[in-house]
């Protein structure tokens, strides 16, 4: 029986995390890094991982996995050229992936403005116009999905207080990686997430608290 969750871009700070997380509840975890450093140091730390670069083929990280986690990014250093073959096209691929592989749950990380790349001036748009294609393409495949788009990132230590209501006040579209790394736990853990599409930003209320009201 597949039991894994793949996260695809553990070796990103969201997918580091996630991964930390799953490993500290004992749920089997897959991580996929393309960095070979980096997958032996998770190794060091008991986690099964795969090594593929996200620009060719990677549907073998795929096997005995039921559950998936999209959170790779090209990365605000590299080219538009990175941002359409990572965020778009591989996106694209580890849909297709698994749908050919019965994933049971598939969970995005796109980004605040994905759903109307216009609304928001920003040098970022090029992102968000790849993030609004990949997407589009989860919503369409027939998985089940559930899309995270959080506000802008930031480093601070996570609280685990969130909301899903968008704030009035734009310096307040923000929320720490650490808790989106914890709603990504949320959502594979919970079925009622499935078939949804969530903004997130920091808030006064628990993440399971901000999820039951919603349900």
């Amino acid at each position: 029986m597949k039991t894994k969750t793949l996260i695809i871009g553990a070796g990103g700070q969201i997918g580091k995390i996630v991964v930390d997380l799953l490993q500290e509840d004992k749920k089997p975890v897959v991580a996929l890094v393309r960095n070979e450093n980096k997958a032996q140091e998770l190794v060091k730390l008991g986690v099964e991982t795969v090594l593929a670069d996200l620009e060719g083929g990677f549907e073998h990280a795929f096997k005995d996995c039921n559950k998936v986690v999209f959170t790779a990014g090209s990365g605000g250093s590299t080219g538009y050229d990175k941002t359409l073959l990572i965020d778009l096209w591989a996106a694209r691929k580890a849909v297709d992936y698994a749908i050919k592989n019965n994933i049971q749950h598939f969970v995005m990380v796109s980004g605040l403005g994905a759903a109307n790349p216009d609304e928001f001036v920003s040098d970022i748009k090029p992102y968000l116009v790849a993030k609004h294609f990949a997407d589009n393409y989860l919503l369409d495949s027939g998985l089940n999905y559930t899309i995270l788009r959080p506000g802008a990132l930031i480093n601070q230590q996570g609280t685990g207080l969130i909301r899903i209501s968008r704030p009035a006040n734009f310096n307040e579209l923000i929320i720490p990686r650490e808790d989106v790394a914890k709603v990504i736990e949320y959502c594979l853990a919970n079925e009622d997430t499935k078939g949804n599409i969530y903004e997130l930003f920091s808030g006064n209320e628990h993440i399971d608290s901000v999820f039951k009201m919603d349900a």
